[in-house]
């Protein structure tokens, strides 16, 4: 079975035991959450999808990690007018596993 949530504004497409790294999420580490933005459903051979959200489905994950990813450089450049600006970003991430999805 696997479901397809949406978290950060992005979409996962999720089965039990995954790892999934989504946007920062305000909760501590080992804590279970419940994850009610399922937009898909499916185990196979039945595909439900929701209008926008499937109805009593949830997801249940374990936060496993909160961490920084790896620093991207942003450097904006115009050529003969000796402009040139640096620029560094870290995204913050937490590391989910998927437990189990709640039909």
């Amino acid at each position: 079975m696997y479901a397809v949530i949406r978290s950060g504004g992005r979409q996962y497409r999720v089965a039990q035991g995954d790892l999934v790294d989504v946007e920062r999420l305000p909760h501590e580490v080992d804590q279970q959450i419940q994850i009610t933005e399922v937009l898909l459903i499916g185990n196979g051979e039945t595909t439900v999808i929701g209008q926008p959200m499937v109805e009593g489905v949830s997801v249940t994950a374990t936060v496993i990690d909160q961490y920084r990813g790896k620093k991207i450089i942003v450097f904006k450049y115009r050529q003969r007018t000796n402009f040139r600006r640096k620029r560094g970003h870290r995204q913050y991430y937490t590391r989910l596993r998927v437990d189990s999805i709640n039909v």
